[in-house]
């Protein structure tokens, strides 16, 4: 990372490999800091083992790689011990970066599961911490992610950073689809990149694969110990074809599976006796256990079988190496392999194919034109897409894979050069450095307006905790300035929204409350004052619910029916019914997606037609709501409609019909009449109502248009308003206070 990141002073942060005694922590995290810039976390013996071999390893590990705990005596079952282990080691980390970082000039990145609750610890302390997270595994499905206890805190966690980076777009799509299913979060694709928008912040999702640092191994080739030991593999295997494995031994390196299909190959091929050798390198477990051993013993049986059945004196089949090699010996065993071997069935990115092209590539003693490689790779694994003349495996059907890796051994020179050609451009253009000045540079973007946001922590739990980004002008009512613009205006204009705004959004009985009803009373009887309700509720709903409030203007179905301010107010609609034919060919449409999508159904306005998948399943609804969107916009593209997507609705509605065409009519009839309003105040709750706050901020700069404007949204969220208040509850406190008379003048003495 350091060497694509040259213009920035990096520092690390992470744990020790061995524990140190606590007397000799303070000497070595200074020599650590001094020499190489890195900043240790002690955990202690106890907690880094609850931490990293408890709940990393046992729990999430798995997790990530689709292995469920569905024996009771599975150890991956999930254990609130381990989980506050896991917390607290993430709460050492997040103590340490106070420590050691600015907050305000600094960007931290986090890699991979271990620390995926802190990037919530971080913001809960500093709000505009500039904050990514890669994740180097993969990101299981929703359907295997929602069994986790613990999923909303993770989740809302990982939404706390700034930019999120995963290997494939499919491990990215599993979390996108995790967000929508369990949050009710959406994503938006936007000139190349995707986001979510998490309490007025873009959490940017960047889909990228990692690389390797090709100088590393062309390096190598120049080292004594390379040399020898490259010398000693290339007369051992003379006139032999090299298959190379190199894998941990877990449960998903399908190290088995690639020895079955070893065996395969020469029990279907007798020609390849003799011939063929697989050098199988095997790496120490990362997390050992009771199923681990069993694999290892059980592998170790089919390197014996494999042998005792067709070795000899001479000859080999299978070369296992259980130990961790020297880079030196990897890169001599690379460069005498004529094929790799990848056969996880689960895997992160996986740089063995990687390394193994670099080292190929580096081979000294072949003319560039011969240089060759071949690559049998599982589907499963991320680098699975990168490698496109890869011969791309199922690991778990022993004849796909004996197939490719019968393949590969047969393939003819030429073409072997022409695939490893191709790899080598993508290795050598696509290196870690290239990945780390990418992601950086994504960090930068994403968060280059932190400075200016204004920012509200909100719930106190890692479930609940998220960080409100608001606009730097975004500010709360403040009453008494209300008050005083109301009392010195001799024309006032109120616009209220109704659901969210009036009444609460989550109320089962929608029906306006007898509070409500009598404080709109009072203030339509001041005959300083417009009144007017603004919804997309039906007009029939709307009219007999206020029908006792006399003077009260409303503007239903989103101002598609009007009827003004005023005493003896007739409703107008902006079109005829007979206007309205376009609904019977709308109509069977929506009935037919409703008939195939469960959960959905159709509301019918007078003046629009409305399909609900809230209920429905969010992947297919949404999926659903696509094709209906293309489908009507195909059919009506001569009728004078406009087709609308909203939050888990498709409207379609008479073209131009919005809240804030409603409010520019009210606005404009006032200036035409002379009769222009000195305050403005206009309350909403939801994105429908931000078309009003759009109206009067455009209408407002003309001549003859009100003077003070006070706009507000309903709750602390992202909105084109500048003011907000809480609930409801205080809407209704506000219009109270403006309906009271004013206070009595002070008598002089």
């Amino acid at each position: 990372m350091q060497d694509g990141l040259e213009d920035v002073e990096i520092m690390y942060v992470g744990c020790l490999p061995v524990e140190l005694d606590p007397d000799e922590q303070d000497e070595a995290a200074l020599e650590l800091y001094t020499q190489f810039n890195c900043c240790v976390v002690f955990l202690g013996a106890e907690l880094k083992e609850k931490y990293y071999k408890g709940f990393c390893k046992q729990q999430l590990w798995p997790l990530f790689h689709y292995l469920l705990p569905l024996s009771p005596n599975s150890s991956g079952r999930f254990n609130p011990e381990l989980w506050q282990a896991y917390v607290k080691a993430n709460k050492a980390f997040a103590d340490k970066l106070v420590e050691v970082v600015s907050m305000d000039d600094d960007y931290v990145w986090l890699h991979d599961y271990h620390l995926l609750v802190l990037p919530s610890l971080l913001r809960k302390r500093f709000n505009r911490i500039r904050l990514g997270l890669f994740l180097h595994s993969p990101f299981p499905s929703s359907e295997i992610f929602r069994t986790f206890p613990r999923r909303e805190e993770i989740l809302r966690s990982l939404l706390n950073a700034d930019l999120l980076g995963f290997h494939t777009f499919d491990y990215a799509r599993h979390f996108m689809s995790c967000c929508s299913r369990m949050l009710g979060l959406e994503h938006v694709a936007s000139r190349g990149s995707i986001s979510i928008e998490y309490y007025g912040r873009n959490v940017g999702i960047k889909i990228m694969p990692t690389g390797v640092k090709p100088e590393r191994f062309l390096n190598g080739f120049g080292w004594q110990d390379t040399i020898w030991r490259r010398g000693e593999l290339l007369s051992q295997f003379k006139g032999q074809m090299v298959l190379i494995g190199v894998d941990d031994m877990d449960l998903f390196k399908g190290i088995e599976l690639k020895l079955l299909a070893v065996e395969r190959v020469l029990d279907y091929h007798p020609e390849w006796r003799g011939r063929l050798v697989l050098v199988q390198v095997t790496n120490a477990p990362r997390s050992p256990g009771k199923d681990v051993q069993e694999l290892h013993d059980f592998a170790v049986s089919l390197v014996e079988r494999i042998n005792g059945k067709y070795g000899t004196k001479d000859y080999q089949p299978v070369v296992w190496l259980e130990r961790s090699v020297p880079l030196y010996e990897k890169i001599a065993l690379y460069s005498v392999a004529d094929v790799a071997v990848v056969a996880a069935t689960r895997d992160g990115m996986n740089l063995v194919p990687y390394e193994y092209i670099v080292s190929r590539q580096g081979q000294p003693d072949v003319d560039a034109a011969e240089k060759n490689s071949m690559l049998v790779v599982s589907e499963f694994v991320g680098c699975s897409p990168s490698v496109s003349g890869a011969i791309r495996v199922n690991p778990w059907s022993i004849d796909s894979l004996a197939d490719g890796i019968y393949t590969a051994i047969q393939m003819p020179p030429a073409d072997r050069h022409l695939r490893h050609d191709k790899h080598w451009r993508y290795v050598s253009q696509h290196t870690v450095r290239f990945w780390a000045q990418s992601f950086a540079s994504d960090l930068r973007h994403l968060t280059r307006d932190h400075a200016r946001m204004k920012c509200y922590a909100l719930g106190l739990g890692l479930d609940t905790f998220r960080m409100v980004a608001l606009t730097e002008n975004f500010r709360k009512l403040e009453v008494l300035v209300l008050l005083n613009a109301f009392r010195r205006a001799q024309k006032r204009l109120l616009l209220l929204d109704y659901d969210g705004t009036l009444v609460p959004q989550s109320n089962i009985n929608s029906r306006p409350t007898e509070e409500v009803l009598q404080t709109l009373q009072a203030l339509c009887a001041d005959e300083h004052n417009s009144v007017y309700i603004i919804s997309g509720r039906r007009k029939s709903e709307l009219g007999a619910w206020f029908a006792s409030v006399e003077g009260l203007g409303i503007a239903a179905e989103h101002g598609f029916f009007f009827r003004a301010a005023g005493a003896g107010a007739e409703w107008h609609a902006r079109s005829s019914t007979e206007e309205m034919s376009w609904q019977g060919i709308v109509e069977p449409i929506l009935q037919q997606y409703t008939e195939s999508t469960d959960g959905s159904f159709v509301e019918k306005k007078e003046s629009a037609l409305v399909w609900h998948y809230n209920a429905a399943d969010p992947d297919f609804g949404s999926l659903q709501a696509k094709e209906l969107l293309d489908h009507l916009e195909g059919v009506l593209s001569n009728e004078p409609v406009e087709v609308v997507a909203g939050s888990a609705i498709v409207e379609v509605k008479p073209s131009g019909v919005s809240k804030g065409g409603a409010v520019e009519r009210i606005l404009l009839e006032a200036a035409a009449a002379n009769t222009a309003h000195d305050v403005v105040l206009c309350i909403g709750d939801d994105r429908s109502d931000e078309d009003m706050y759009i109206a009067i901020e455009h209408v407002a700069v003309m001549p003859h248009m009100p003077a003070e404007v006070f706009a507000c949204t309903v709750g602390q969220k992202p909105s084109k308003a500048p003011f907000y208040v809480n609930d409801p509850a205080e809407v209704l406190f506000i219009l109270g206070r403006l309906t009271a008379p004013p206070p009595s003048p002070v008598p002089t003495a």
